[in-house]
């Protein structure tokens, strides 16, 4: 039996997770192009949410497979399917057919995080194992201040198109590491999986979904066959969870109200941050006109003081407590979203990276501490579990309200257009775009302008209306002494 090449493997990890990573918002900044090339205003938010979404769900299966098949295959699945549809993603000719590749960039996602930290998890003792983890999401943390940069500067550059084919080459290389360095002596073990109630539970989101995109259209036939499905869906999951061996959201522990109320904190915080990261670009570029490189740019201040946030975390919350130490953090990230409610149309771009400053230190700090505290609320028999559902939570909430969003900024869009006749949807598309925007005449930059500020102020003030839901929840419980 070869042994695994403990270097080669741990690159292979890196590599793996830092695509992965930065697949989840390098789009943002390429996304008003996209937009301008494939007429997609009106279905953007699927690019992100569909993604998330099959991240989200199959996480636990693959967790499940790795524990049965062992860790190599669905690893190398993973890379695989990453790969194909990256390539997918960057041939797409329309919006339709790249949601629907994002959709199977999502499920190689999944296996790419599960798989990675798992086998580093294999290889590494636990006085190592902390220390490769952090590494791991040091790793996180940098495709988060380099995917917009990168973006930008691959639009800019090339196009759009190679935002998702640059993804080939790197996971072949990763696919060949895995492929030949790694090896592992598996003992096939039962596989206990909650197959039925991932199913019914992607099944049940995507109908809502669905049926969200739907309902700003009125009554009609699309609508009534979505909404039994997602009811349908929604009674045979609860039904499945209740029953289940192991199941993927296990109702037990939902008993315990702190656990639930830092799970949904998590869950709506996520979702606020990706509101953050995928609408700024779009607004810097659609109002301000500026260049894709430095839209992205403008996160950049967040995804740096997100480590700053984090390490916060583990100091304050054990000085004040943890529903003290939310009420700060959830403070600073409703002055944050206010401000982007109230800044004037044309404001200075350093306005925007100072906000982002402040944001970037309120979602390390929610992000960590609620992560912690999941764990500690639990008996320790429960920590994967507990681990595992909140990481579920994030993707979840980001998911849903990435669905939300687009529904209000649509709404909003069609709702300014009605009042200037004179201006058309492909002219929406164009704005967007500070390329494409050169096209339009002068007479018409400033009301399709005040529009998209007007959309944009809309997708802010559901963030703000999530923020106070998450001060809410964060007052549903007794504090569990530690």
């Amino acid at each position: 039996m070869k042994k695994t090449n403990v270097k080669m493997v741990t690159l292979a990890v890196f590599i793996t997770t830092f695509m992965s990573a930065i697949e989840g918002t390098i789009v943002s900044t390429a996304m008003p192009t996209i937009i301008a090339d494939l007429d997609g205003l009106a279905i953007m938010s699927w690019v992100v949410s569909i993604f998330l979404l099959m991240t989200a769900v199959s996480t636990p299966i693959y967790g499940k497979l790795a524990d049965s098949i062992g860790r190599r295959p669905v690893f190398l699945f993973g890379i695989g399917m990453f790969v194909v549809s990256s390539a997918l993603c960057g041939l797409s000719q329309s919006m339709v057919q790249l949601i629907i590749f994002r959709m199977l960039q999502g499920l190689g996602s999944g296996a790419i995080q599960t798989a990675g930290v798992t086998v580093l998890a294999d290889m590494y003792p636990i006085d190592k194992r902390a220390k490769m983890l952090g590494l791991t999401s040091a790793f996180w943390g940098m495709a988060s201040v380099i995917a917009p940069l990168l973006g930008g500067f691959i639009v800019q550059q090339l196009s759009w198109h190679w935002v998702f084919m640059i993804n080939v080459p790197i996971g072949l290389f990763a696919f060949f590491l895995v492929a030949a360095y790694l090896h592992e002596d598996f003992a096939k073990n039962n596989l206990t999986m909650d197959l039925k109630g991932s199913i019914s539970l992607v099944v049940f989101l995507l109908a809502l979904m669905l049926l969200l995109q739907e309902a700003e259209k009125g009554l009609n036939w699309t609508l009534l066959v979505f909404l039994p499905v997602a009811a349908v869906s929604l009674l045979v999951f609860i039904k499945t969870e209740k029953t289940a061996e192991d199941p993927i959201i296990p109702f037990s522990v939902l008993k315990n109200r702190e656990f639930l109320a830092v799970n949904i904190l998590q869950l709506l915080v996520s979702g606020v941050v990706i509101g953050f990261e995928f609408y700024i670009p779009t607004w810097l570029q659609g109002i301000d006109g500026v260049s894709a490189s430095l839209a992205g740019f403008a996160i950049t201040p967040s995804s740096i003081m997100w480590t700053a946030g984090s390490f916060l975390a583990g100091d304050l919350m054990g000085r004040w407590g943890t529903q003290k130490f939310f009420d700060v953090s959830l403070f600073l990230l409703l002055g944050a979203d206010l401000a982007f409610i109230l800044i004037p149309t044309y404001t200075p771009f350093w306005v925007f990276c100072l906000i982002a400053f402040f944001n970037g230190i309120g979602f390390g700090s929610v992000a960590t501490a609620s992560q912690v505290r999941a764990q500690m609320v639990v008996d320790d028999s429960q920590v994967g579990m507990a681990t595992s559902f909140n990481t579920l939570m994030k993707y979840l909430g980001q998911t849903m309200l990435m669905v939300v969003y687009g529904l209000t900024f649509n709404a909003l869009v069609a709702s300014g257009l009605k009042k200037h006749p004179s201006l058309t949807s492909e002219m929406m598309n164009k704005i967007v775009s500070p390329v494409q925007a050169k096209s339009l005449d002068l007479a018409v930059l400033a009301p399709l302008r005040e529009i998209l500020r007007s959309a944009m102020r809309g997708i802010y003030i559901v963030s703000l209306i999530a923020l106070l839901l998450s001060l809410v929840f964060n007052h549903i419980y007794r504090q569990k002494k530690d």
